[in-house]
């Protein structure tokens, strides 16, 4: 059996109302607040931060969003739901999706071109 694909919930800097989130830099704090959820998560004074595999931001269309892997709920659940109520709370686009396997249909057919 096939192992699916994890849950990831792409929460985009605009509102339901259509309004740009701010302030600007919004996914990179809340994504920092989060870097220590996750495999290979730093941890101590030391540290070098970087980001968490599970709660990752970036920009798609022009847009910044955080990524968040459904994995996450599984290892800390407060940390997942710290999240998503963020985005709740200040009322985010939030949509959630899969992310494909390569040998996936729609995978294949893309790298043919076609």
């Amino acid at each position: 059996m096939a192992e699916e694909a994890p849950t990831e919930f792409f929460i985009q800097g605009v509102t339901k109302s259509g309004k740009i989130f701010r302030p600007s830099d919004w996914s990179e704090r809340l994504a920092g607040v989060m870097s220590m959820f996750g495999p290979g998560a730093k941890k101590g004074p030391n540290a070098y931060m970087q980001y968490s595999l599970y709660v990752r931001p970036t920009i798609l269309d022009n847009l910044k969003c955080v990524i968040l892997d459904s994995r996450l709920r599984d290892i800390e659940p407060m940390a997942f739901d710290f999240v998503m109520n963020f985005a709740k709370d200040n009322d985010l686009v939030v949509t959630e999706a899969c992310e494909l396997p390569p040998h996936h249909g729609t995978q294949v057919a893309l790298k043919a071109g076609k």
